[in-house]
């Protein structure tokens, strides 16, 4: 099972996830990121900030 919490990119945001994979953290990350943070495209430096925090 992986996770990864939010705030360790965004600091103050409280969310977290888990998946059984890193595809599935990023699909859910992406959709919160477009929700909750108003971003409509996931940058490439983002994609890698979050995959150096999923555990």
């Amino acid at each position: 099972m992986k996770t990864f919490a939010c705030g360790d990119v965004v600091p103050g945001c409280s969310h977290s996830f888990s998946a059984p994979d890193e595809p599935g953290i990023l699909s859910q990350v992406a959709a919160h990121a477009a929700a909750d943070h108003g971003l409509t495209e996931v940058s490439a430096d983002l994609v890698a900030a979050v995959r150096a925090h999923i555990h």
